[in-house]
């Protein structure tokens, strides 16, 4: 029976307050990361290569708690938007109303402050959560579909190996031969079906998992280090699927 490590995930998540030292070693750069692609509202800071994070379970009120929750962090560090040198969002794959919300704060942010943006793919700030080396994201993505993508970690970074996309269960990617970490949402809702989909393939799973600003902020530090941040006009959310609802006769 394959092994299920939801249990040892979820603590990741459960402290708003926490406060972690990141991995990359990496500092010297104050990043005010956020998501709300999901149920979930989240707000990281990345400072001096520390991060403190603050999330909420928002439902529907992502708009409502977003910006009060980056205020919240920034004055707890004694820090200004101006003081910042860029801010990262979840620019998808999620709820398209989530994305828009990120993006617009991110705009309205950067804007008034003069910074560059980075969007940064919430299927891949989940892979970074796992810790392991070879993932497998799927994300519950409503009207019978996941959001899915592989990815494999470097020394030098990560590597796409299955590009992000839209899937019914039944349909997603192979994998390559190896084992895999599988994580997201969509191994919860379709589990059985994932399950005979990579038969032999799975080396345990985390379903728990989802987009969270501390990961957002840690994929974007290399990208403001490169000096890849980009004027917040030319931010956009990923939707990935353009259809919102299904048909009444696809339902």
């Amino acid at each position: 029976m394959l092994p299920d490590f939801a249990v040892a995930n979820k603590l990741k998540y459960a402290d708003s307050a926490h406060t972690a030292c990141a991995t990359s070693g990496k500092d010297g750069l104050n990043i005010l990361a956020f998501d709300t692609s999901g149920e979930y509202c989240s707000v990281a800071l990345w400072r001096d290569g520390d991060i403190h994070a603050r999330e909420a379970l928002a439902g529907q009120r992502h708009s409502e708690l977003l910006l009060g929750m980056v205020d919240e962090l920034l004055g707890a560090h004694g820090l200004q938007v101006g003081k910042l040198d860029g801010i990262a969002f979840g620019q998808g794959p999620g709820s398209f109303t989530g994305l828009r919300i990120a993006c617009g704060a991110a705009q309205g942010l950067a804007f008034a402050a003069g910074l560059p943006v980075a969007g940064v793919d919430t299927l891949l700030a989940m892979a970074q959560a796992t810790q392991a080396e070879r993932v497998v994201c799927c994300m519950d993505a409503r009207m019978r579909e996941i959001y899915h993508a592989a990815y494999e970690r470097s020394a030098a970074g990560w590597k796409t190996v299955c590009t992000p996309g839209v899937w019914a269960p039944t349909e997603v990617p192979l994998l390559p031969a190896g084992l895999w970490y599988g994580c997201g949402s969509g191994f919860e809702v379709y589990r059985e079906v994932l399950m005979r989909r990579y038969d032999g393939s799975l080396s345990g799973l985390a379903p728990n998992i989802y987009p969270h600003a501390r990961e957002i902020a840690v994929l974007a530090v290399p990208l403001f280090e490169a000096g890849e941040g980009m004027d917040a006009a030319l931010a956009a959310p990923v939707y990935i699927r353009d259809k919102v609802a299904l048909r009444s006769d696809e339902r």
